[in-house]
């Protein structure tokens, strides 16, 4: 099985943290290698459960500084304010019991 995987921090301990890709594209996760003398084993992250652990967190601030940074080198923008749904957006239905107008 072949893994793609980037450097996403490394900590003064000597623990390394990594993004990875597997074979399948959507197997994206992160994978955590301990330092040599804890004794511990790598292990694999889930993606969602790594962004959700400590707002503080300096491998979790490292991430997220790497996907701003994806995003700037793209040139995407998001609109500073929307005052609706995007054209062609499906309307809200109502919720039971809520009066239709009818025209």
């Amino acid at each position: 099985m072949s893994i793609a995987r980037k450097l996403i921090y490394a900590a003064s301990n000597g623990d390394h943290w990594f993004l990875c890709v597997g074979e399948d594209p959507e197997d994206v996760f992160v994978l955590h290698e301990p330092n040599g003398p804890s004794g511990g084993r790598p292990s694999r992250v889930e993606l969602s459960t790594f962004l959700s652990i400590g707002a503080d967190c300096p491998e979790r601030l490292a991430l997220l500084g790497m996907i701003r940074s994806l995003v700037a080198a793209s040139g995407a923008t998001v609109p500073a304010s929307s005052s609706g749904p995007e054209p062609g957006a499906a309307g809200a239905e109502p919720t039971p019991g809520e009066m239709v107008a009818s025209t």
